[in-house]
């Protein structure tokens, strides 16, 4: 009895050593293999870092939408604080600079009229409006229009957005916008209907293309006087037709009003935007990069640089047979040492690289379909594993009602660009633009804008050999672009000597930088210093 005993104590021994090494072996694995979501599925957080399941926060997202109104993400005050995943920023003085936004030297929006605004005036009738453009372009149109239909004493009626342009986007205001939110904040600035009433609906309108960069005078004269004969009065485009400059300052900040607090998202755009920021921050502070490598802008600008052939020729035939971008001879290489053209994801990689993002660092890519796939992003894939998008964030089911529809698409994107702790754009388009202006205005967040002329010259010589990647080239790309990360300034003039449309072409665009029009200096009871900048 005895020997049996001993013999089932010992089998009993063995059976807990087998067990415990086999349950260690699986926490070993358990801890070191990492797995990354596939385009179709929503990641895997570990415990810590988990979300609501798909369902759970579809639920709660509309739910939510039924019952209140959601503040808009992209015009909250400061990006939220982010859960950190060990080593996502660090936490050496270096990190911390990476992520540190520019000082805002206390500047605040000031969108508020002066004491002499009035209430809008009499109509005189009322203004239709064509936009044009992707969804950037057609933004900076309807809110250039809601201040041409102040000048010019009209009810505007809720801007078409274009269906005609590259993208062929079939979208309405109302799935691209908030339109109760956007005729309701303006009431006291302009009188805004959805549509044009009844009976004007077969009157005779005249259709006007807008003279491009125009002052008050202009609108009030010769446009202001077409109501002697004319109900109605249709703007065939709405981009660029308003000065960037020299606009009595309650215009200007009608254009700001417009722009960053009347014209919001649509709320089911803006639930799912916050759904994806909320998942990009899961990871930590994040990037989020304005890769313009996608076809129609590689078509447009004609920029080759790492395509083949076949590619290349590929794109030559879309600038052809699109009637209305006028250049179709474009030299690439000339384009690219000009800085005309956009960073190639492979130079995005040595950039990042050269600044100092660490490679596990999360970026999110705002932008359509990069032209070529895995392919081009292969270089910077490499370098930066946790690149994420829209597509890799949410589910086929979440994204169902926006997908082949660039506007809506583009909008989402808006959204968790504005929000990121670090905005870099690839190239310097509407988006581009449009974001930085909006960053600007909600406290200077971090952007930074890529010296491109100067970077590619970096680049050939890196890929001839004759410089090295390493501590001397960052220094150099460090150095260039420390001025560069979207501090306050006041919006540039036209270049010296330039004349007529070009000078006004030269400027920078209103919407890029709001300062001084619309950013002014914080007032501290205590200081006589401050002042505010008009």
């Amino acid at each position: 009895m005895q020997r049996r005993r001993r013999r089932a104590l010992v089998l009993l021994r063995k059976m807990l050593t087998c067990a415990i090494g086999a349950i260690g072996l699986v926490a070993l694995l358990s801890v070191n293999v990492h797995v990354f979501p596939s385009s179709n599925e929503v990641p895997n957080f570990s415990d810590p870092y988990k979300l609501p399941t798909i369902t759970q926060q579809h639920e709660i997202n509309f739910q939510r939408l039924r019952t209140e109104e959601l503040a808009p993400p992209h015009l909250s005050k400061a990006p939220l604080a982010s859960r950190k995943l060990d080593g996502a920023s660090g936490g050496n003085t270096d990190s911390v600079k990476l992520w540190k936004p520019p000082s805002n030297r206390d500047f605040v929006p000031c969108v508020q009229h002066g004491p002499n605004y009035t209430s809008p005036a009499v109509s005189r009738g009322y203004l239709l409006v064509h936009t044009n453009g992707g969804l950037n372009q057609m933004r900076a149109g309807i809110c250039d229009m809601v201040a041409v239909a102040r000048i010019i004493n009209a009810t505007l009626v809720v801007p078409e957005l274009d269906k005609r342009s590259f993208w062929q986007d079939s979208s309405n205001f109302s799935d691209v916008f908030d339109e109760d939110h956007f005729i309701n904040v303006l009431a006291n600035d302009v009188k805004v209907l959805k549509k044009l009433p009844k009976e004007l609906s077969t009157a005779t309108r005249a259709v006007k293309h807008f003279r491009s960069w125009s002052s008050m005078d202009y609108y009030q004269d010769e446009i202001a006087s077409m109501w002697d004969d004319y109900q109605v009065i249709r703007a065939a485009k709405s981009d660029s037709r308003l000065a960037n400059n020299n606009l009595p300052p309650d215009i200007q900040k009608l254009r700001c009003r417009a722009c960053y607090e009347a014209l919001r998202f649509a709320p089911r755009i803006e639930a799912i935007g916050k759904l994806l920021v909320d998942r990009m921050r899961s990871y930590g502070p994040y990037i989020a990069l304005h890769l313009r490598y996608e076809k129609d802008m590689l078509a447009f600008s004609g920029c080759t640089q790492g395509l083949s052939p076949a590619e290349a020729e590929e794109l030559k035939t879309i600038r052809e047979n699109t009637a209305y971008w006028k250049v179709k001879d474009i030299d690439s290489d000339e384009q690219r040492s000009k800085g005309y053209c956009p960073l190639t994801p492979k130079e995005v990689g040595i950039f990042l690289t050269a600044l100092g993002f660490p490679s596990n660092t999360p970026i999110y890519i705002a932008a359509g379909e990069i032209y070529g796939g895995d392919a081009h992003m292969a270089d910077l894939q490499s370098r930066y594993p946790m690149i994420m998008s829209k597509e890799k964030l949410a589910s086929i089911e979440e994204l169902e009602p926006f997908i082949n529809h660039a506007s809506q698409m583009a909008a989402l994107d808006y959204i968790v660009s504005v929000e990121s702790d670090v905005f870099i754009p690839s190239y310097s388009g509407n988006m581009a633009r449009a974001v930085e202006g909006h960053r600007r205005f909600l406290g200077h967040r971090k952007t930074i804008t890529p010296d491109r002329k100067a970077l590619v010259r970096l680049f050939d010589k890196i890929e001839l050999g004759s410089l090295k990647e390493g501590k001397n080239s960052s220094i150099r790309i460090i150095e260039m672009h420390k001025k560069r990360q979207g501090s306050p300034r006041k919006r540039k003039g036209p270049i010296s000597g330039t004349k007529g449309m070009d000078r006004f072409r030269s400027e920078e665009a209103f919407y890029v930088n709001p300062l001084p029009d619309c950013l002014c200096r914080r007032e501290f009871p205590d200081l006589n210093t401050s002042h505010v900048i008009r």
